[in-house]
């Protein structure tokens, strides 16, 4: 990858990919609050260890449907997206606290969550901003905390899909930006689950930040 380091860049990025959210947000709710990612929320939820219920961070909840999901586990839910037009339709449909925060400029209280849910969200974030960002989510978490992350994989490229900027990593490459961060790595998975590799397009994978 040759990534962007000047923040305006990185700042112009986002705020585009936000756009094509912003302007399509009732297509994507229609064309995704049906998906199941129930492999997803297992996996984090099973990898936590600490007293039910879980205070759950989902970052880039979109619409709000896993904020609801997890509320409906018996989870207290707190969402994150930088599109006003998603912020709104979460809180309705969800019911759930949802702030309006870019993912390049989080400002998340300090160990408030046992878990957070990243969902098809981190790989928009462009490569250059991705140390921060994750060092950030690392401070939002317990100790013994989980990050949950779901991608796209690729070869470590990154750019311009149509509207949207996406950064694609194989595993590798991802495991070494988070053990930079001081997450340690727990597992990770192809999906959708049952197929043949080239016919997975999504890395699942889970960390945990250390008690010490």
């Amino acid at each position: 990858m040759e990534p962007d380091k000047d923040i305006d860049s990185i700042t112009r990025i986002t705020q585009a990919t936000l756009r094509h959210y912003e302007h399509s947000a009732q297509q994507f709710f229609e064309g995704t609050r049906d998906h199941d990612v129930s492999q997803n929320v297992s996996a984090l939820l099973g990898a936590i260890r600490s007293a039910t219920p879980y205070r759950i961070l989902d970052l880039g909840c979109g619409p709000g449907r896993d904020l609801k999901t997890f509320t409906e586990l018996g989870h207290v839910a707190v969402g994150v997206d930088g599109s006003a037009e998603f912020v709104r339709m979460a809180r309705e449909w969800s019911g759930c606290e949802v702030w309006r925060q870019d993912f390049v400029a989080l400002d998340l209280p300090a160990g408030a969550f046992d878990g957070i849910f990243a969902n098809a969200s981190l790989f928009h974030i462009p490569s250059a901003a991705l140390p921060d960002v994750l060092l950030r989510l690392y401070a939002a978490l317990k100790p013994d905390g989980v990050l949950f992350s779901s991608n796209p994989r690729g070869d470590n490229r990154e750019g311009w899909n149509g509207p949207r900027y996406g950064s694609y990593y194989d595993y590798e490459t991802w495991e070494r930006y988070l053990t930079a961060a001081g997450f340690e790595p727990l597992g990770h998975y192809y999906r959708p689950p049952g197929l043949p590799r080239e016919q997975q397009p999504w890395l699942a994978s889970l960390w945990r930040k250390p008690i010490a």
